[in-house]
């Protein structure tokens, strides 16, 4: 992958979780700036996506850990956990909202 891909996948995926974020039952709320996109709960804690494009990886922190994702060519992986990113992060905003929220890799 090139860096140019690398950071259009990367800017597309933030681009659909912040407009999942106005749509959400959840009242979510999201800050940006370059390479990086905070989505903030209700009681503040804070899911933080970032670039590290170097590694052409996105690095996902949340008030329980931290994950490295890597794209394999269709989808991105945790390189640890080999999870799905979008299911990950269905699952882990879930958690940590107490409320069920399901993203999706399209709009």
């Amino acid at each position: 992958m090139t860096d140019q891909e690398y950071h259009q996948l990367v800017d597309d995926l933030l681009f659909i979780i912040e407009e999942q974020v106005d749509d959400c039952d959840v009242d979510l709320d999201y800050e940006s700036a370059p390479s990086i996109l905070e989505i903030i709960f209700p009681d503040n804690s804070k899911i933080i996506l970032n670039k590290q494009a170097p590694l052409h990886q996105l690095w996902v922190a949340t008030k329980f850990n931290g994950h490295h994702f890597e794209f394999n060519g269709k989808e991105w992986i945790d390189n640890r956990s080999q999870a799905e990113f979008w299911q990950f992060l269905s699952e882990v905003s879930t958690r940590q909202a107490g409320a069920e929220i399901k993203w999706l890799s399209q709009l």
